[in-house]
């Protein structure tokens, strides 16, 4: 299972969320301690919002504790907004572009879980992408696809009913093994974080209370962020936190 670490508030370091932390995201990629696995050695990605509408990406396939470029970035990178991702791999080799976050325009988008049944459905999902976002695809993940057909369902105007029709698309589990889905993506405006697993299983995500800079997060695990209080995002229903800290749950 992936790690995740999502932010948004005043502008912060975004080593304060990927690096420094005792449960860091960095610590995380070889010590998650809410996961199948410990180890998420499969590659990483940052998308960071700034004066643009359109994120900055850094990904790479080493693993985050082995590149010193992604610490340097952190320490020298502010940012209001931002989503970063270790990844440990279940469709789709190690390679740059199977790596998280993805982005298209303003939005960026990572995911956790699997959908075991994908190769059975891969081709019915990329036959129903209109040509531009078909053209857009450049890896082989469930993940990239599940992004895809977001954009496709009208994630620009109604993310919850493009999150619905998305499920409906993947359908029901199979004899291939239960449907894991946990997203956090986002326009650099609002975070929008969802759980879904058909056999009510959700992989872990937390939303944070009002961190010491008045800021939010979103994580797989908890960063032990002093006076943080961490609570599930439930199952099933899709949580947003915008820039200026407002926090809503829609269904």
């Amino acid at each position: 299972m992936c790690r995740i670490a999502a932010y948004t508030g005043p502008a912060i370091p975004l080593e304060n969320i990927v690096v420094r932390p005792a449960h860091s995201l960095l610590d995380q990629s070889q010590h998650a301690t809410e996961a199948k696995l410990a180890v998420n050695g499969d590659g990483f990605g940052i998308a960071w919002y700034g004066e643009e509408d359109r994120p900055g990406i850094y990904r790479d396939v080493l693993p985050a504790w082995a590149d010193d470029n992604l610490v340097n970035l952190c320490r020298m990178v502010r940012s209001h907004h931002f989503i970063a991702h270790v990844r440990a791999s279940t469709v789709g080799e190690t390679s740059r572009v199977n790596c998280h976050p993805f982005s298209s325009d303003r939005w960026s988008f990572c995911h956790n879980g699997q959908i075991p049944h994908f190769p059975a459905i891969r081709r019915r999902m990329e036959a129903a992408l209109p040509d531009d976002l078909f053209a857009a695809k450049r890896g082989s993940t469930d993940s990239e696809m599940v992004f895809l057909t977001l954009l496709a369902n009208g994630l620009d105007t109604d993310p919850s009913a493009a999150m619905q029709k998305t499920l409906a698309i993947i359908g029901p589990a199979t004899d291939a093994g239960p449907i894991r889905l946990t997203c956090v993506f986002s326009n650099g405006e609002t975070l929008f974080a969802f759980r879904h697993a058909s056999d009510g299983k959700c992989p872990t995500l937390y939303r944070s209370g009002i961190l010491d800079n008045g800021g939010f997060a979103i994580v797989s695990e908890p960063l032990c962020v002093r006076s943080a209080t961490w609570t599930e995002v439930p199952c099933d229903i899709l949580c947003q936190m915008s820039v200026s800290g407002a926090l809503s749950v829609a269904a």
